[in-house]
């Protein structure tokens, strides 16, 4: 009674998981943490009351491209798109993030007062001379560039999102690094 019995494959840990799949990994990692950003300023915004300024707004955009495009990267791999366009995606996507870690920590340091922030969303607005459209501009809310609306440890939300953004750059460009070191070792 020499019957051979078979033991179900032992799992992969996640550290070997992210050694074999770098590419999806980093792709469900910015996924994963970009929703969760842009659904924090949502919560802010919508629930809270929180209104976001110009810079805030711009400092979505990378989201709102930089998830589907982790998305279609997760996508792209289960049916066998070329390494080089999921490289391609993943540079792009750490190329954006960390123009937005830029943009964030520009825009925390307006917030800050160490330099001037653009003309359209700081300072006021005196130089018309209409009463019934100055008054009306006055009665308005137009939130200010300059002032954060929130901040927790003395970081404000434009902070955050600076931090937020360079570690996902960082996750992405290690996608990409791992997937080019795999792609050398397979040739």
């Amino acid at each position: 009674m020499d019957a051979k019995l078979s033991s179900p494959p032992m799992p992969m840990s996640t550290a070997d998981a992210l050694r074999a799949r770098p590419i999806a990994a980093a792709a469900v990692a910015v996924a994963v943490g970009g929703a969760a950003t842009i659904l924090g300023a949502w919560f802010f915004q919508y629930v809270l009351g929180y209104q976001p300024c110009a810079l805030c707004l711009e400092q979505r955009y990378v989201y709102y491209y930089g998830i589907p495009l982790a998305v279609l990267i997760v996508l792209g791999e289960q049916v066998g798109a070329t390494r080089k366009v999921l490289l391609l995606a993943l540079l792009a996507i750490a190329i954006g993030m960390v123009w937005n870690a830029g943009l964030s920590t520009y825009h925390a340091g307006v917030e800050w007062k160490l330099w001037a922030g653009p003309r359209d969303c700081t300072g006021t607005v005196d130089s018309l001379a209409g009463g019934g459209l100055l008054g009306e501009l006055q009665s308005i809310h137009v939130p200010r560039c300059d002032e954060a609306a929130w901040r927790f440890l003395g970081i404000s939300l434009a902070g955050y999102d600076a931090v937020i953004s360079l570690a996902l750059a960082v996750i992405a460009g290690w996608g990409f690094w791992a997937g080019m070191k795999q792609a050398r070792v397979a040739d």
